[in-house]
């Protein structure tokens, strides 16, 4: 009964000691949650959106329930994004997005995104394959910085599919000198003239895949961009003319498609 008692003891004071551990972590966690608010600029930017018109609720766009933690993570607007230009492309899954996130990324695909894909296939985009809200750190670690994604403020980019059935994939097609790089290329450096960071291959290890586009604060003036690989390092292609009406050819060019 001795021995029995003896290894009991010590058992029940380790339960404890976990316990108590835990609970410590618990609190810690939530007092600091509870001291974390989300900057103030992003609550303006989607109050301002949302009363601008600037997005109109469909069938497209709807509104969701608003979002908050843990942490900072989270939208007091956020929206269920199902297709972006009036409905004419269709996202592969629905994306939640922060209101002022909409209209950039229509503007984005009106006057770069499709002009490009008539330009270098005679086709339009129909569909992109992306991704968008997630609480997490930049490069999604669970330290650090909070990555735009956190706030809905985000959009990952990995594939777009045409009207003529043919998919232009990220990670496949941005080498090399194809009509598909080219394409990638223009739009990606055109992405500066809209978002203000834009990261896409060549940017750093993590992005060799997708094209990411955000609309963070870098400066109290939004004055500042963040365009990685720099626009004037791209290596630009142009579509040639079609001959005989079968497909589009390309060739080298000098200077910065702007």
């Amino acid at each position: 009964m001795s021995v029995a008692f003896g290894t009991q003891r010590p058992r029940r004071r380790a339960f404890k000691w976990v316990a108590f551990v835990v609970a410590g972590l618990t609190l810690a966690a939530c007092g600091r949650y509870a001291y974390e608010r989300r900057e103030q600029w992003r609550s303006d930017l989607e109050s301002r959106c949302m009363s601008s018109g600037a997005v109109q609720m469909s069938r497209y766009v709807q509104r969701t329930n608003t979002i908050n933690g843990p942490g900072t993570c989270g939208m007091d607007y956020p929206l269920r994004v199902a297709a972006q230009a009036r409905g004419q492309v269709a996202y592969s899954r629905p994306q939640t997005l922060a209101c002022q996130m909409v209209p950039t990324v229509d503007r984005w695909i009106d006057n770069v995104v499709q002009q490009a894909a008539q330009r270098w296939f005679g086709a339009t985009v129909v569909e992109v394959r992306a991704g968008s809200y997630s609480c997490r750190g930049i490069r999604g670690g669970r330290s650090g910085r909070m990555s735009e994604h956190s706030y809905g403020n985000a959009l990952d980019v990995f594939a777009f599919v045409l009207s003529n059935g043919h998919t232009v994939l990220i990670r496949q097609h941005w080498r090399g000198e194809t009509a598909e790089s080219g394409f990638l290329r223009e739009i990606l450096v055109r992405a500066c003239d809209h978002f203000t960071t834009v990261l896409g291959p060549g940017a750093d290890p993590f992005h060799y895949d997708h094209f990411h586009l955000d609309l963070a604060r870098h400066d109290p003036r939004w004055t500042r961009r963040v365009c990685r690989p720099r626009p004037e390092t791209v290596q630009m292609l142009q579509p040639a003319a079609p001959s005989g009406g079968f497909g589009w050819g390309f060739g080298r060019q000098g200077t910065t498609i702007r």
